[in-house]
């Protein structure tokens, strides 16, 4: 009976909101990671406005366009994802 509390407790404590925005996140973060590879994207990822993420994520198992690398291109030329590469060790990649 415990146990069944326990779990109740943990499921009410799981906001639905935070759960998709942690799946958009994710599943933005795989296309970031095919233009810009793995370590980079996680910086981008830190420093995208939520509906930044969303049309990311909806390119996901499509190859990167215009737009995406547009969008990936401009959080990158932010200051913070600047602070973030450095403190990385990581250069961004050229995108065209």
């Amino acid at each position: 009976m415990k146990r069944i509390a326990l779990l109740l407790l943990a499921l009410a404590a799981c906001d639905p909101k935070v759960v998709v925005d942690k799946t958009i996140a994710r599943t933005a973060e795989t296309v970031i990671s095919d233009v810009t590879g793995s370590a980079v994207a996680n910086c981008v990822v830190d420093n995208a406005q939520p509906v930044e993420l969303e049309i990311l994520a909806r390119d996901v198992g499509v190859e990167a366009g215009t737009r995406t690398k547009a969008i990936i291109r401009g959080i990158l030329a932010r200051p913070e994802t600047q602070k973030c590469l450095t403190r990385g060790g990581l250069v961004a990649p050229s995108l065209t």
